[in-house]
Parts: C-alpha cells; structure tokens; sequence
C-alpha cells in the first residue's frame, strides 16, 4: 500500500478522477481516497513515480506521504 499526499481534491468527481486514472493503467487497483486528510492510498503493482504522474495528468499535486 502506497500513500499518497493529493492537493486539490475536493469532491467526488475528484475521488472518481483519480481513482479511474491509476485503475485505467491498473485495472485491479485498489484505491482509497480520503477527502479530508488530503491522501490517497494505492495498493497496485504499478510504481509510486507511475501514480503520481497518472494522478497530475488528472490536475492535481501528487506526491509520497
């Protein structure tokens, strides 16, 4: 499980965007996004560099927790 500190999310078109951006690259991944504490939590075979590059393609600020 990665986490994952997300700037910008604010709702749950957001939750849904980033969720469909990392499991579009990896269908079986799980992902938790917490709205509140600005996180969120990956649990897939793809690289954290690889998340947080889907998760700013998606418009918001990424990085390692």
């Amino acid at each position: 499980m990665q986490i994952f500190s997300v700037e910008g999310m604010t709702c749950g078109h957001c939750v849904k965007a980033v969720t469909q951006a990392v499991q579009s690259q990896d269908p079986a991944a799980s992902v938790e996004v917490d709205l509140k504490a600005k996180e969120v939590r990956v649990a897939s075979g793809l690289s954290s560099d690889k998340v947080i590059d889907l998760i700013t393609e998606e418009g918001y600020s990424a990085k390692l927790a």
